[in-house]
């Protein structure tokens, strides 16, 4: 599967999703203009690659310091995708990583928490 690699804006995060080494990750600031026109790639990329991953594992890495409301939705529902996929059998593992000194950032990781049950870890660094 070929890897999505988007490059870090003022109102976009980095994306790197790498099947070889099997590692998600999304890094830095989501609030564009239309955030389901940036975030679609994203969750056709992960419909594809979750469906032939039963039974493996996926590692996903997040470092959001700040995303809008609608940012927020996109990334409800990649996590969505997540949940679906560790219920039929991937092993699915997130590595939410915040800011020690950033409130929102651990409020926004812990919130979203709440609503899943695949193993979801929040590391202050």
């Amino acid at each position: 599967m070929e890897r999505l690699v988007l490059k870090e804006s003022k109102s976009t995060p980095f994306v790197d999703f790498d099947a070889d080494k099997e590692i998600l990750l999304i890094k830095g600031q989501a609030y564009p203009e239309d955030a389901f026109l940036f975030f679609r790639p994203l969750l056709e990329w992960l419909k594809e690659y979750l469906g032939g991953k039963v039974g493996q594992e996926v590692r996903i890495e997040i470092a959001l310091s700040y995303t809008n409301t609608s940012s927020s939705k996109c990334i409800m529902m990649i996590l969505d995708l997540f949940e679906k996929a560790a219920e039929q059998g991937v092993n699915v593992t997130l590595k939410w990583i915040c800011n020690e000194h950033n409130e929102y950032e651990q409020e926004c990781a812990e919130e979203f928490k709440e609503d899943y049950t695949f193993p979801f870890e929040i590391v202050l660094a």
